[in-house]
């Protein structure tokens, strides 16, 4: 088969697979043909999955008709998959490791019709010790118009800053819990209920080291990042304010138009996300399903790994 970038070289290819890699933005995401995810992929493609995902960040998968069992068990193949998330009581029957991602249910959740709980950039559950490593968002219904998820470089946010900036960052470590600075759900909603009995805050690194890659992310985000340790109030505004500008940077940014049967499978170490935010006022529905894979304690750029402040770690079946 062969593996195609845009630029494909003599070490891109091997004689067994009909795998494609397309890249799609200048800094991150990439499409991927060639594979059937009804069939359980072979070792090679793996390999070639995981190098692509870990090169570009995000990966897309056109007109995959599979279901819940298919869809974790293509999640399987890149770690241990975990429950569907830490507040979850409602995954699909038979299937604990699905979040439906469901437009119908988030005015029950959070008191108010929004298809994001919050609608703000933010990277899987940092509120976590060990956020996922890996998310696999498939899109079952899906609106005619509007509905795009963005995704942006973490690693590229990092790399555009100046090296006096670098070296502020990297001995910096922030406070994660879930809202970040601002929780924009209604007080008395089932989710903030959630909250509040089972809190989950973590403080991370700033700047977090990528255990396979070796390079450097900005590991901060509006949906949950509340503070920066260390400094005044005021202070941690203006660097988070900062540092929100730079991972929200148009310039390091991916669009996705979504359609039934479409995959995303991005590596949550080095990416942030934002759900769509112009379909609050349509009468549309919006259902895709979630996986997740078990991640490790993140590790800043002096070494040291996260603290958790309340709440486990976040495992996935072996």
């Amino acid at each position: 088969m062969t593996v195609t970038t845009a630029a494909p070289t003599d070490s891109d290819r091997s004689a067994d697979t009909a795998l494609e890699v397309r890249p799609v933005a200048g800094h991150i995401g990439a499409e991927i043909s060639g594979l059937d995810l009804r069939k359980e992929l072979a070792d090679n493609e793996v390999t070639q999955v995981r190098d692509a995902l870990h090169r570009y960040k995000v990966l897309f998968f056109r007109d995959q008709e599979i279901g819940h069992a298919e869809q974790i068990a293509f999640s399987r193949r890149f770690g241990d998959v975990t429950p569907s998330h830490p507040y979850d009581d409602e995954a699909p029957e038979g299937f604990p490791q699905i979040l439906a991602v469901d437009s119908r249910k988030y005015e029950k959740r959070f008191g108010r019709k929004k298809y994001s709980y919050d609608n703000k950039w933010h990277t899987d559950v940092t509120a976590l010790i060990n956020p996922p490593a890996g998310t696999i968002l498939r899109a079952h219904l899906v609106p005619e118009q509007g509905g795009d998820t963005q995704w942006t470089n973490l690693v590229a946010a990092y790399e555009g800053l100046p090296d006096s900036l670098k070296r502020l960052v990297d001995g910096l470590r922030a406070e994660h819990r879930f809202g970040g600075r601002h929780p924009q759900w209604a007080e008395d909603s089932s989710y903030a209920q959630k909250t509040r009995e089972n809190p989950l805050v973590t403080e991370h690194p700033v700047v977090r080291v990528h255990p396979v890659t070796g390079e450097r992310a900005l590991f901060v985000t509006p949906g949950f990042t509340a503070r920066i340790v260390g400094v005044s109030p005021s202070q941690s505004d203006r660097l988070l304010d900062l540092l929100f500008a730079e991972v929200t940077n148009p310039a390091y940014t991916v669009r996705f138009r979504w359609a039934p049967g479409s995959l995303a499978f991005w590596d949550n170490r080095a990416t942030a996300h934002l759900a769509p935010t112009d379909l609050d006022h349509l009468d549309v529905t919006r259902v895709l399903y979630r996986t997740t894979l078990e991640g490790d304690v993140p590790v800043g750029p002096d070494g040291k790994e996260s603290t958790s402040i309340a709440g486990a770690a976040f495992r996935g079946e072996k």
